[in-house]
């Protein structure tokens, strides 16, 4: 595989079997480089072990800064109905990370984080249409940060964040489900949540259990569907997060998005989005970014950086109903993008303007894969910035809708 996004490129070259020997699991072995990194990776997958409702997921990268592995056992909730749950993960991770500063490399540190998660949950099945589910465990999260043994830029070092806590959390999820066609993929049935969902979680970090420091730690989300697919549809969702450490909200961060579409006819149809992030006080190892692959198709990787941001994207899309050879639905689009980061970059300074660009693309999406991606082919025309932004941006990458 090949993508270019932000004027740069990513390639992938590897193996994948997604039902081995005939028994769904899922084998793939690949090598990949990009930006960030070169990977080595193998990776297994089995959503049924044995036969159950139980999957397991494996997988180890040798990169060129480091390495990963993780390891994840989950019975969760497959269905409505379903009345318990449970799980754990580890995931162990060792890499050298970038800060940026106006699409630039500015400075860099060494991140090694130990990451595990054990849970239960528990369900009275759909009363009135509403599904209720409790949940309770132990994290242990440790960051440890270090500075890059032969470094190539100033180095800018997080502190470290030894976390150890026991949560409890609770999910609403409502029985209102709508399928509809040509929304977000091209000549497939798609399934939209139009009911309300909600989750929190509640989580107490402290000395006593392994931790650096008290915090109380909490995390929610909430969506809900408005209208009719066939006309008009408004999805909303919010989410919300912080650490609350002697009594100041550290790591806080509000994320909204919303989706509109319009269809306009069987091969037509309008689509806008918003999404917005405000953040307080976050940590330095998470910056908010914005450019060519965080809402901004016309302008380099990771342009601006800050703890907020602002984007608002518009879609006029096209169906056509061609299928080549029966192997790929083509679809088309005109689209214009405007938003900006603003606040606190740890990286440095830079200049933020509001930002704008425009644009037309090609849509493919193939049928003889087992993963639902949608190909993008965009030639995106930046309208402001600096003088470094070359005068075209042409991307290509798979995505999981239009």
């Amino acid at each position: 595989s090949f993508s270019r996004a932000g004027g740069e490129d990513k390639w992938k070259v590897g193996m994948e079997d997604s039902n081995l020997f005939g028994r769904g699991q899922l084998l793939n072995v690949s090598y990949a480089d990009d930006i960030d990194r070169r990977s080595r990776s193998i990776q297994f997958a089995d959503n049924h072990l044995g036969d159950s409702w139980v999957s397991l997921t494996a997988e180890y990268s040798d990169n060129s800064d480091g390495n990963t592995s993780a390891v994840s056992i989950v019975r969760p909730f497959y269905a409505l109905d379903t009345r318990w749950a449970a799980g754990g993960s580890v995931y162990i991770d060792d890499r050298e990370s970038t800060l940026y500063v106006s699409g630039n490399s500015a400075s860099e540190y060494r991140h090694e984080r130990d990451y595990a998660s054990f849970w239960a949950g528990w369900s009275r099945g759909v009363r009135d249409s509403l599904a209720r589910r409790w949940t309770a465990g132990l994290v242990r999260d440790i960051n440890h940060f270090s500075d890059v043994a032969n470094p190539s830029l100033p180095s800018v070092t997080p502190a470290d964040r030894e976390l150890v806590y026991p949560f409890i959390g609770f999910e609403l999820v409502e029985d209102q489900y709508e399928t509809s066609r040509n929304h977000d993929q091209i000549g497939r049935t798609e399934d939209f949540l139009m009911g309300r969902r909600a989750t929190a979680s509640l989580g107490w970090a402290s000395d006593a259990l392994g931790s650096d420091r008290d915090a109380l730690i909490l995390s929610a989300s909430a969506s809900r569907g408005f209208g009719d697919l066939e006309g008009r549809a408004l999805l909303l969702a919010l989410q919300a997060g912080t650490r609350l450490e002697s009594g100041h909200a550290r790591n806080a961060e509000i994320t909204v998005n919303a989706r509109f579409y319009h269809r306009q006819s069987e091969k037509r149809l309008f689509f806008a989005s918003l999404d917005g992030t405000a953040g307080h006080a976050l940590d330095v190892d998470n910056p908010v970014y914005l450019g060519g692959k965080t809402g901004l198709r016309g302008y380099p990787l990771r342009y601006q950086a800050g703890d907020s941001r602002f984007v608002v994207s518009i879609e006029q899309r096209f169906f056509t109903g061609w299928y080549p050879f029966r192997l790929v639905h083509v679809g088309a689009a005109v689209f214009a993008d405007f938003g900006r980061a603003w606040g606190v970059n740890p990286a440095g300074t830079e200049a933020r303007e509001w930002l704008t660009d425009v644009g037309f693309g090609l849509r493919l999406a193939p049928t003889r894969f087992s993963h639902r991606k949608v190909f993008h082919l965009d030639f995106a025309f930046p309208l402001n910035g600096d003088d470094s932004i070359d005068s075209l941006q042409i991307s290509f990458r798979a995505k999981r809708s239009f």
